[in-house]
């Protein structure tokens, strides 16, 4: 589990490796203590009373050698997160994670995953990444916001998913009429057909500061390219609906981010 969601209190890790409706905190509490001493996992702060665990290095060469997950070689442990005090952003992925899929698919998440175009210079890291294939696409991407950036930041990153879905790159030879093509559907998602749906988890505050924010993150991204849904994390974890806030438009992006001027 650590493998795959980077960090974890003890809480979330009982909620998927023990039975259901029993709790195995305390077994899981003397299996970390043995993990431990062994050099596999450790912990580097706590979100509220609850100690945030992630593994070591080592733990996770340990991880690779058992060949029970995809390589994943520029994963981090996530203990420079948690000592920079992300861990409670951390955390709150986890409860995401574990709310729109738990135990059935865990092995297919993937967190901090970069976006990046040299050319226009814009990065940012996806909160999570699941792999989730359709006839049209091979994930959902999923950002988080713990209730700590502005309005403006968060809706800033919302619109960055359109300007990396918008940008698009030439393919040809050079010298030769060529034509142009998606960046990300050349460079990152080969296999799909359309841009991946964004879906934004709002936590971090009470719930009805948390509508208000659903409504507001609306109104600032209304007419973005990008299917965009957006829930907050009480109404996801009661099983709840997703609010459509933005379509996948492909024409209007590509109305938006005109042709590159040349190669």
């Amino acid at each position: 589990m650590l493998g795959c969601v980077r960090i974890a209190t003890v809480r979330q890790m009982a909620s998927v490796i023990t039975a259901e409706e029993s709790d195995g905190r305390s077994y899981v509490r003397r299996a970390m203590k043995v993990l431990a001493k062994l050099g596999l996992a450790e912990t580097n702060g706590k979100a509220g009373k609850h100690q945030i665990w992630n593994l070591t290095v080592a733990g996770q060469k340990a991880l690779a050698d058992g060949n029970e997950l995809p390589p994943r070689p520029k994963a981090g442990t996530g203990a420079k997160a948690v000592k920079a005090g992300f861990g409670p952003h951390g955390v709150a992925v986890t409860d995401t994670i574990l709310a729109f899929g738990g135990r059935d698919h865990l092995t297919d998440w993937q967190v901090e995953v970069n976006h990046a175009i040299k050319e226009t210079g814009l990065s940012f890291n996806a909160d999570a990444v699941l792999a989730w294939p359709t006839k049209t696409s091979e994930v959902r991407l999923f950002e988080l916001d713990n209730g700590t950036m502005s309005q403006a930041h968060l809706a800033k990153e919302v619109w960055d998913y359109e300007r990396y879905a918008g940008h698009r790159v030439w393919e040809g030879a050079r010298g030769t009429i060529g034509g142009t093509y998606p960046f990300w559907q050349r460079h990152r998602y080969t296999r799909s057909q359309t841009f991946p749906r964004l879906h934004v988890v709002l936590a971090g505050k009470a719930e009805h500061l948390l509508d208000n924010r659903l409504q507001a993150l609306a109104a600032d991204v209304k007419g973005i390219a990008v299917a965009v849904w957006v829930n907050t994390l009480p109404r996801l974890q009661r099983g709840e609906p997703w609010y459509e806030i933005g379509v996948d438009d492909p024409d209007r992006r590509r109305w938006r981010y005109p042709e590159p001027a040349g190669r």
